[in-house]
């Protein structure tokens, strides 16, 4: 009886190592949102790792996280670092090409509770309303990433969080359009007033009509 039921499971055992090694050897997970917002401000947004505390969803799980910024104050060779608790985990990012305006492309290298490297890309497009900001990560799976996404779905898990970091995005990127807007029609507001009076044309005889005090 005790042989059968090793075999049994030794059966299924291979049987789950057969199905796993089967599963994609690649990965990729993309969200997509609009903001009412020009696409310099949102690529501000991303381009700067210190601006990340403000919309990154993971941030949350663990306030009293340490975080490290090194190499390029933004942009290309920025780098940054986190550390905390078990559900955030410690990793580094590394911006490894920037075009303004239009795409941020990072290396994700996660190093607790698991190793593995991804890379993070997020894309600005020009919208009707504003941009079009896409946010894509993708990545290799090896054994064990198999075997968890054979029981997790990857693409519900972390899409959830991409669609909770870009709606935060779109709250501040579109606050500061509104200031922008404000600033700008305070501007134009204020050149207006500034501007000189004009002097009326001269009346018959070659005499000027005073211009009106103000």
């Amino acid at each position: 009886m005790l042989k059968k039921i090793l075999l049994g499971l030794a059966v299924v055992i291979v049987a789950l190592f057969g199905v796993i090694a089967t599963r994609p050897s690649t990965y990729s997970v993309q969200r997509s949102a609009t903001f009412k917002a020009p696409p310099d401000v949102a690529f501000a947004l991303v381009n700067d790792f210190h601006q990340w505390g403000g919309w990154l969803p993971w941030n949350a799980l663990d306030p009293s996280q340490k975080t490290t910024f090194e190499g390029a104050p933004m942009g290309e060779g920025a780098r940054y670092g986190w550390s905390g608790n078990d559900q955030v985990g410690e990793g580094r990012m590394l911006i490894e090409e920037s075009k303004p305006n239009e795409l941020v492309r990072i290396q994700l290298e996660f190093i607790r509770p698991f190793a593995s490297t991804t890379r993070t890309t997020f894309t600005f497009k020009p919208a009707a309303e504003g941009v079009e900001v896409t946010w894509a990560m993708s990545g290799e799976d090896n054994f064990m990433g198999k075997a968890f996404s054979l029981v997790v779905d990857r693409d519900a898990m972390l899409g959830k969080d991409f669609d909770k970091g870009l709606a935060a995005m779109k709250t501040l990127a579109e606050a500061e359009a509104g200031k922008r807007a404000e600033a700008e029609a305070a501007k134009l507001a204020a050149e207006k007033v500034a501007a000189p009076v004009e002097a009326p044309p001269a009346a018959e005889g070659g005499q000027a009509v005073a211009a009106p005090t103000p």
